[in-house]
C-alpha cells in the first residue's frame, strides 16, 4: 500500500506533523508513506489545485491512498470528491475516521489542519489517523451489517463512475495558468511517471509538462 501526504499551502506549518503522524499510524502495515508537501519553499497552491494533485495521484495509479487537508478540511474534501475515482472523507474526529475506514471504501482522508487545531491539536490528529488505519480498511461496520455496507459502497462507486468525467478531460478544460503550477511540481510528477500505471494519463501529463 502506498500512501501520499499532501496538504494545501495555507497549512504548510502542519506538513511535517501530518507526514510523521501518518507514518506512525501505518507503522504496523506494509505501507510506504510519501510526502509531497506542500512545503514552505514551494509556490502557493490553492486547495483546489491540491485536490487536482490528489486526483492525479489516485487516477494515475501511483498511490492507493492520500492523506490531505486544508484549514477547515471541508474545502479539500469537497474538491477531492468532485474528481473521478476519488472518495474522500472529512475526518475531524477519531470516530469519523474509524467509520470512514471501515465503511466507505475511500481512498482519501481530508483533515482540519487549522480549525480547532489548538493546544493538543496534534493529539487529535494522531488519534484520528490511528483510528483510520488501526484495522483493515473496508471491512464494514457494524459486523451484522457489513455486507450491506460493502454493497452500498460499491454502488456509490458505480454511480460516481457514471456521473463524472476523466482527469484528462478535467485538466484539458481548465486554464493553462491554473494547472501550470501542478505541472511544475516535479516531485509529484516524477514519482507518478515512475510509479503510475495509467499510461494514458501519464502520457498526457508528460506532453503538457514539456509544453507540447
Amino acid at each position: 500500500m502506498k500512501i501520499a501526504v499532501i496538504q494545501a499551502s495555507t497549512q504548510v506549518a502542519r506538513n511535517e506533523v501530518l507526514f510523521e503522524e501518518t507514518k506512525r499510524a501505518v507503522a504496523h502495515l506494509n505501507a510506504g508513506v510519501l510526502n509531497f508537501g506542500v512545503s514552505e519553499n514551494e509556490e502557493n497552491f490553492s486547495y483546489v489545485q491540491i485536490a487536482l494533485c490528489v486526483g492525479i495521484l489516485i487516477n494515475s495509479g501511483a498511490v492507493d491512498f492520500v492523506v490531505t487537508g486544508c484549514s477547515s478540511g471541508n474545502g479539500m474534501n469537497i474538491a477531492a470528491n468532485a474528481l473521478p475515482n476519488v472518495i474522500s472523507g472529512y475526518l475531524p474526529t477519531p470516530t469519523d475516521a474509524y467509520l470512514f475506514g471501515r465503511i466507505n471504501q475511500g481512498n482519501c482522508a481530508s483533515l482540519p489542519l487549522g480549525l480547532n487545531f489548538g493546544w493538543a491539536g496534534e493529539l487529535n490528529l494522531r488519534f484520528t489517523l490511528e483510528k483510520l488505519f488501526e484495522e483493515p480498511l473496508n471491512a464494514g461496520y457494524p459486523k451484522e451489517a457489513a455486507e450491506r455496507k460493502k454493497a452500498d459502497a460499491l454502488k456509490l462507486k458505480e454511480i460516481k463512475e457514471l456521473a463524472q468525467t476523466s482527469m484528462i478531460n478535467i485538466l484539458t478544460g481548465l486554464s493553462a495558468e491554473f494547472i501550470q503550477p501542478i505541472l511544475e511540481k516535479s516531485d509529484l510528477l516524477d514519482y507518478i511517471f515512475k510509479n503510475g500505471t495509467n499510461l494514458e494519463l501519464i502520457k498526457f501529463l508528460k506532453g503538457h509538462k514539456n509544453g507540447r
